[in-house]
């Protein structure tokens, strides 16, 4: 297979990336066959894993609006991915050019394309490490000379927690950023979750993910809401993503359908 340009010679391009398979998901083209064969799969399963992903994508960009409405500056989204329309630094700029993002992905593609798309924006960075080293992208320069943890900073982990097994102890992640961050600030997560859907369905998923180099951990509502621990959930708390404040009652139709469950909490004071 020819290594496409933009490729980084350090990746395999013939092991399915979890990243790429979801820039398959919303229509992207920064992936490769092994990525399409391994998506295909999922859809096979699961034939609205597409629709999930875009409204799992438009969960996000709904968050990162009513945060910045609320007057949260500052972003740090961990998991970010490639970059598709409807970043976060887009979303927020536009309600407050002087907003300030910070993304964080472990893939090198991702980070490449990043890369790409913020040239010359210097409100926006792009750090490369995994949300299972919190100390280290809390640490980082490029996150450090952005965001002011002493300041509320909305941290945002969309579609990133069900690629982060119970051995490597979630909860403890979150809890580390959670203690890092100002009164104030906020966190928004979502995942895949099987509550009310066919367990043949989530076997399939978690068979064609193990493949991949970030095998699936599917979780219950209650299991999501458990990771909010020290933030008081927003309403309407942790739903289907289509029914966190759609922008019409039509969108959040079979929200069960959507696959992701997600939430936003807030530090208090």
């Amino acid at each position: 297979m020819q290594r496409p340009d933009w490729a980084p010679d350090t990746i395999d391009i013939e092991r399915p990336s979890v990243a790429r398979m979801y820039d398959y998901y919303l229509g992207g083209s920064h992936n490769f066959a092994a990525d399409r064969a391994a998506a295909q799969a999922i859809v096979a399963a699961v034939p609205e894993a597409p629709l999930a992903a875009q409204a799992n994508r438009a969960f996000l960009r709904r968050a990162v609006h009513h945060l910045a409405e609320a007057g949260i500056r500052q972003f740090l989204d961990i998991g970010s991915g490639i970059p598709t329309v409807g970043n976060v630094h887009e979303i927020a700029q536009r309600i407050d050019p002087a907003s300030r993002v910070v993304y964080v992905d472990v893939d090198p593609v991702a980070v490449a394309h990043s890369r790409e798309i913020l040239d010359g924006n210097d409100r926006a960075a792009i750090v490369q490490e995994d949300l299972r080293h919190p100390d280290r992208i809390l640490a980082h320069p490029d996150m450090c000379s952005l965001l002011d943890l002493g300041q509320p900073v909305a941290v945002m982990i969309v579609a990133v927690l069900h690629f982060v097994p119970d051995d490597d102890r979630p909860a403890e992640l979150l809890a580390t950023l959670r203690d890092a961050l100002a009164p104030g600030s906020y966190l928004v997560l979502s995942q895949a979750s099987d509550d009310g859907r066919a367990g043949e369905e989530r076997a399939e998923a978690e068979r064609v993910y193990r493949r991949t180099d970030s095998p699936l951990t599917i979780r219950s509502q209650a299991e999501l809401a458990a990771l909010f621990d020290g933030f008081e959930l927003v309403d309407p708390g942790v739903v289907w993503v289509p029914q966190w404040r759609p922008d019409s009652p039509e969108s959040a139709e079979a929200a069960e359908r959507a696959v992701f469950m997600g939430g936003v909490g807030r530090l208090g004071d």
